[in-house]
């Protein structure tokens, strides 16, 4: 199987051409086996371009458990790159088909290669039960959640996958890697969730951590940065205009007046490769 290693502010993914790879084996089995990161190719799941009746491609995606999920932010600039470098489709403008819906992408094309994407992601869903959650609120704002022993307050948004916004004074570890699994767990999330920590710098800067439902801490969620600046706006913390900052990179975030909310951030192709199965 060809593959194509892509990361967009170092949220990384395995990208596999089904416009000429026919994958006969279990998407789910084969996901987590490219995602490992010690026996496999590594990544933080497995992303399948494919062809669609609807739009210029198709992005099909899946954690790193396995899991097939409805959007990936960061994973959609790198399948519009894709698209674009490799011939598939040559316009400064594409329509990408997700599981969230269809999606338009302006590219910033340098020597003939994408070397940024502006998203409009759509408008954010606030419905609890279309997010979905059991807290109250349409959505919940600042809303009580026990946890780790302990009552957080939370601010959720749907992005087309469910995020559960916590703010900080200092985003650690702690609040990461054990909060984190518990909230993406919670009975109050049916689906699970992605659970981010924002700590707020100013009414237009934020950095960010997340622990990704089916991935665990990775190094960017694109979905969740937007979700995360809808909750600035939401609990009077932020403008509509914010950079966010995260440990793979930046990403600009702009909720706007027509509440659609656009995303502006790198794609990168890292290497191509041939997998052959698991060692």
């Amino acid at each position: 199987m060809k593959f194509t290693k892509m990361q967009g502010a170092g949220n990384d993914y395995v990208y596999v051409n089904c416009f000429e790879e026919t994958l006969s084996q279990d998407i789910a089995t084969l996901a987590r086996e490219v995602s490992d990161r010690h026996k496999g190719i590594g990544s933080d799941g497995l992303i399948l371009i494919c062809p669609s009746e609807k739009a210029d491609a198709q992005m099909r995606m899946f954690n790193a458990d396995g899991s097939e999920s409805e959007m990936c932010g960061n994973g959609v600039r790198c399948v519009a790159k894709y698209v674009y470098d490799h011939g598939i489709a040559q316009t400064e403008t594409l329509k990408i088909e997700t599981g969230a819906g269809i999606l338009s992408l302006d590219l910033e094309v340098t020597g003939h290669k994408v070397s940024q994407v502006r998203v409009n992601m759509g408008k954010p869903i606030l419905s609890s039960s279309d997010i979905p959650t059991l807290l109250p609120g349409d959505p919940p704002v600042n809303a009580d959640l026990d946890v780790g022993g302990q009552t957080i307050q939370v601010t959720c948004v749907s992005m087309g996958n469910p995020h559960c916004v916590t703010f900080v004074e200092e985003i650690t570890n702690q609040w990461v890697h054990v909060i984190g699994p518990q909230v993406e767990v919670h009975p109050m999330f049916p689906k699970r969730i992605n659970a981010e920590f924002i700590e707020i710098i100013s009414p237009e800067e934020m950095k960010m951590r997340v622990w990704e439902r089916g991935s665990g801490e990775t190094q960017a969620c694109g979905t969740g940065a937007c979700a995360s600046a809808v909750a600035g706006v939401l609990t009077g913390r932020t403008g509509r205009n914010v950079l966010i900052h995260l440990p793979g990179g930046d990403l600009r975030l702009e909720w706007s007046d027509s509440d659609e909310v656009f995303m502006t951030g790198p794609a990168v192709e890292v290497y191509q490769g041939v997998w052959t199965g698991p060692k």
